[in-house]
């Protein structure tokens, strides 16, 4: 990504806070309970149902693994909900997996699909499968952004400012975030920082940075776009002039994988799937969308009510494929 100082400038969309008037969104571990009261039954019907099929009465069922990324869980339930309702597949499911078990299973065979793909983060695991599965253009239209991040009432612009801001420590996210192993190996010594690397998660990072900003306390922490996040905070990137963070925090691409023979044994949600395309502000419009109502496939339904034109093209060209 740039690592130009980035300043978040809102887009004023419907349904979209504006600074004067921002909604309060609840924090980050809303999202994750309202996932944690399906997760077992998604898990559980996964293991019975296998990935997709079309038995002897024509039922249409799909597996879809996905990560606990907000983007990610926004995408694969508005995907699943697509499916269900206007294209009448009688079950979608989704089960939380790892990185690792996300690419292993489609390449597998055992899921149909992952939506999360960031390039050039997970490169080498899609280097590991790229025989096995199908990769699709990215669904994601906007500029990823990613790296060591501060909140605009803090005067540092820089990596090499850190030490400045005494807080002692980078709030991080979880184990399987690649940064982290940069961070430590490269970022703190080549800055000479006397500062430490916290992991932590996704829901904690955002706890706490909702906390420090409301007493706007100073905080390091990970940003990454797309995310609700930049909608409620307003935030920079550090510049990083000795890009110490490398390839981690340049532009990323989001696509998806999806098993080699999706297109040949279920052209219809093959179809729907390669058609899916947002912008950043309609997909953190629904991130907020899922995270207010506190259940995913509510939030989804709730953004859909105002995004019918966005999904309209995408269900067409499955419908066509339906129909031959």
């Amino acid at each position: 990504m740039n690592t130009e100082t980035y300043h978040m400038h809102r887009k004023i969309l419907p349904g979209t806070r504006t600074p004067e008037r921002r909604r309060s969104l609840p924090r980050g571990t809303a999202l994750r309970r309202a996932l944690l009261t399906v997760a077992p039954a998604v898990v559980a019907a996964a293991v019975m149902v296998g990935c997709s099929s079309a038995g002897a009465s024509g039922d249409k069922e799909l597996l879809i693994g996905y990560k606990d990324w907000d983007e990610n869980v926004a995408v694969a339930n508005l995907t699943k909900v697509l499916l269900e309702e206007d294209l009448g597949y009688d079950k979608v499911d989704l089960k939380l997996v790892k990185v690792s078990e996300a690419f292993e299973g489609v390449a597998g065979g055992d899921m149909d699909a992952f939506q999360d793909v960031w390039l050039p983060n997970l490169e080498e695991q899609l280097d590991e499968v790229a025989d096995d599965v199908e990769h699709l253009d990215p669904w994601f239209k906007g500029e990823t952004a990613y790296g060591i991040a501060v909140p605009t009432y803090m005067e540092i612009r820089s990596l090499a400012e850190l030490d400045k801001v005494r807080t002692g420590m980078i709030i991080g996210l979880g184990s399987d975030a690649k940064l982290h192993r940069r961070i430590a190996k490269n970022v703190i010594p080549e800055y000479d920082l006397e500062i430490k690397l916290v992991q932590s998660s996704t829901p904690a990072m955002l706890t706490e940075l909702d906390r420090a900003y409301k007493e706007r306390e100073p905080i390091v922490f990970l940003g990454w776009s797309p995310h609700w996040m930049n909608e409620k905070y307003d935030f920079r990137y550090l510049k990083d002039p000795k890009d110490a963070q490398g390839k981690y925090n340049d532009p990323s691409k989001l696509s998806t994988i999806v098993r080699k023979d999706l297109k040949e044994d279920d052209p219809v949600a093959y179809e729907l799937i390669k058609a899916i395309s947002l912008t950043e502000e309609e997909l953190n419009d629904l991130e907020a969308e899922i995270i207010e109502s506190d259940d995913p496939r509510r939030g989804v339904k709730t953004w859909l009510s105002d995004n019918r034109s966005v999904v309209r093209p995408w269900i067409e060209k499955a419908e066509t494929t339906q129909e031959s």
